[in-house]
């Protein structure tokens, strides 16, 4: 199929995707919700700006019919949505700086439910919301991926990990994870980006433990998308993919987000998420390298054709946090110490990406200084400390403890 008759067809295609205004809801919490309802699933860029403080949506390859202008109450001054060449362009002005979360999508019959949602927060110089950090735990349900030792299996593996990169990223302040899967379900490829895309991720953080012939293969990598895989075990574990891969594509649904024909109508978006996948795919990496119990498979950032990769404009990696047919691997992965400190190489490698290319009106990117850590009960200052790979000689002294007990909610200060 050549190039203009792919647009051609995706022109059509997103005449059907209409955007119909459905109305506004206030929940006990003082959460304001404002939803619309489209076709199918949609890329949507959303931000905030200033002077006059307001939020912009831009719904991408839609339309709409009745052009929307709706006056609302405090901190919302009016509603406004238009057509805007190949794109829908939602407004809400606002009278003040607002906490907000990024659109999400979700599938109701034969519909699509687009949800923005604000609360009103006096404290905000600036309206601000978190970074959403999609956490893919690897396989799940019928499909238990690698089998290592005395029966410990991937699947098994990294969800623990994937809970306890959860847990930090949940009780730090300025992020938001969301779980691609939070118990042994079957999950098919195209559903884990798919569930990304309509979640509202920043990045997509896919965790494996794979397995190889040879049970001398050991050690961690990190891999970013690519139609040529970058190594012998890259190109494996591709083709192991591949297997799944045409028959999860015969069944995307009608309302689903086409990934695949989305990168020939947004070349210059998907070469820039390749770009930033890189970037943060080393950032992870430069943190296993420091881990002293990890060994390292491959130094540099690997390429594979991995579909759940395959997002248009979210930056993806897939993280191997080792060969579990690998018995010094295995060993490590086993327990909660070596899963622990995967996780932590994750969470200070992402931390470290948005420090450099932060995303404008986080939370991250406002207060890059220190981190807000909220403790939770059971919390103990040694144990946070591993978390953070910081010491709690460090904690004590910055958060003036003098050895005082913790208690739960309590916040503290965490520099990295």
């Amino acid at each position: 199929m050549n190039k203009f008759l792919l647009l051609l067809l995706l022109s059509l295609s997103a005449q059907s995707n209409e955007l119909v205004f459905k109305g506004i809801e206030e929940t006990e919490d003082e959460i304001i919700n404002i939803e619309f309802k489209l076709d199918k699933v949609s890329y949507i860029n959303s931000y905030n700006l200033k002077n006059p403080s307001r939020l912009v949506y831009e719904v991408n390859q839609s339309t709409i019919e009745n052009p929307i202008n709706e006056i609302y109450n405090y901190p919302i001054k009016k509603i406004r949505a238009s057509k805007d060449e190949n794109k829908t362009r939602i407004v809400i002005d606002l009278y003040d700086s607002v906490y907000w979360w990024k659109p999400t999508q979700k599938q109701i019959d034969d519909d699509v439910l687009v949800s923005l949602k604000l609360k009103k927060d006096k404290n905000l110089a600036i309206s601000t919301r978190d970074i959403v950090v999609a956490i893919d735990a690897g396989h799940g349900g019928k499909y238990p991926g690698a089998v290592g030792p005395n029966n410990i299996l991937e699947k098994d593996v990294t969800l623990l990990i994937a809970k306890e990169l959860e847990r930090t990223l949940r009780d730090t302040d300025g992020y938001q994870p969301v779980m691609i899967r939070s118990g042994d379900e079957t999950i098919s490829l195209n559903d884990r980006y798919q569930n990304a895309r309509k979640l509202g991720a920043d990045i997509f953080i896919s965790i494996h433990a794979d397995g190889f012939r040879l049970s001398s293969v050991k050690g961690a990598s990190v891999f970013i998308w690519s139609e040529e895989a970058s190594s012998t075990v890259a190109r494996n574990l591709s083709e192991k993919q591949r297997k799944r891969i045409q028959a999860d594509i015969k069944n995307l649904k009608p309302s689903d987000f086409n990934e695949d024909l989305a990168r020939e109508l947004y070349p210059d978006i998907y070469k820039d998420k390749i770009s930033q996948s890189k970037k943060l795919g080393t950032k992870i990496l430069d943190q296993l390298k420091r881990d002293p119990y990890t060994k390292i498979h491959k130094k540099d950032v690997e390429f594979a054709d991995f579909r759940v990769l395959k997002s248009i404009d979210i930056p993806s990696v897939l993280v191997e946090s080792g060969f579990i047919t690998n018995p010094e691997d295995a060993e490590r992965l086993k327990g909660k110490p070596g899963r622990r400190m995967i996780a932590r190489s994750i969470f200070l490698g992402v931390h470290n990406y948005f420090l450099e290319n932060p995303i404008n009106g986080t939370m991250v990117e406002n207060n890059n200084e220190f981190l807000s850590y909220k403790i939770q009960k059971g919390d103990v200052l040694s144990e946070i400390a591993i978390r953070f790979g910081v010491s709690v000689e460090s904690i004590n002294e910055n958060n003036k403890l003098n050895n005082k007990p913790i208690y739960p909610g309590q916040i503290i200060k965490i520099y990295i």
